[in-house]
C-alpha cells in the first residue's frame, strides 16, 4: 500500500469518539495514528492497519 505521512485514512472500526478518520503520523513496523475528531494518538501494527483500511485520502501538497 502507498501510505505517506500526513495522509488521512478511514478505518473499518470507529474510535469511541465516533470518528473513523485518522491522520498518519509515523510509518514503520507500527503506525502512529491521530484521531481527526478528538486528537487521541494510538500505535497499531502495520498488518492490522493495512487490513482495516477502507479509504486513503492523500495530503494536499
Amino acid at each position: 500500500m502507498d501510505i505517506q505521512l500526513g495522509d488521512i485514512i478511514k478505518l473499518k472500526k470507529q474510535h469511541p469518539c465516533g470518528s473513523s478518520e485518522w491522520e498518519v503520523l509515523r510509518i514503520g513496523a507500527d503506525f502512529r495514528l491521530k484521531c481527526m475528531r478528538c486528537g487521541h494518538q494510538i500505535m497499531l501494527p502495520r498488518k492490522q492497519v493495512e487490513k482495516s483500511i477502507r479509504q486513503i485520502t492523500k495530503k494536499q501538497e
